[in-house]
C-alpha cells in the first residue's frame, strides 16, 4: 500500500514540475527556478484545498443567516468534494497516511450525501410534478 502511496506521490510531484514549467513558460515574471522546486507549487495547491474547504462553511453561515435556521445548501456538498480532493491529492504528494485515511472516508460521505441529495430532489419531482 505504501509502494502504491509513493507511485502516486511521485506521479504528483510529476504534474507539479511540469505545471511548474508551464507557470514559468506563460508568466516569465515568475522565478525561472519554480520547476526545481515543486513543493512550492504544491503548497500553493493545498492552500487552495484549505480554501475550498474553508468555503463550504462560509456558504452554510450565509445561508443559515439569510434563512434564519441551520440549512446545509447544496453548495456546502460541492465544496467539500472539491476541497476533500485537492486535499487528498496534496496528502497522497506528503505521503501523509492519517490525512489521506481522513480525507478518503471524508470524500465517500460527501459524495453519499450528494447522491442522497440528488435522490430525494428525483424522488420530489415524481411526487409533485409541475
Amino acid at each position: 500500500m505504501f509502494e502504491f502511496i509513493a507511485v502516486l506521490s511521485a506521479s504528483i510531484e510529476s504534474l507539479a514540475v511540469g505545471l511548474s514549467w508551464a507557470l514559468v513558460t506563460i508568466f516569465p515574471f515568475l522565478p525561472e527556478s519554480l520547476p526545481e522546486h515543486p513543493e512550492t507549487v504544491m503548497i500553493v495547491i493545498g492552500f487552495g484545498g484549505q480554501f475550498l474547504f474553508a468555503m463550504r462553511f462560509i456558504i452554510q453561515w450565509i445561508t443559515s443567516e439569510r434563512e434564519n435556521r441551520s440549512v446545509i445548501p447544496i453548495a456546502f456538498w460541492y465544496f467539500s468534494i472539491g476541497g476533500g480532493m485537492v486535499l487528498l491529492l496534496y496528502a497522497i504528494w506528503r505521503q501523509d497516511p492519517v490525512i489521506i485515511f481522513g480525507q478518503g472516508l471524508g470524500l465517500f460521505i460527501y459524495l453519499r450525501n450528494l447522491y442522497f441529495v440528488s435522490r430525494d430532489r428525483r424522488q420530489q419531482k415524481q411526487d409533485f410534478p409541475e
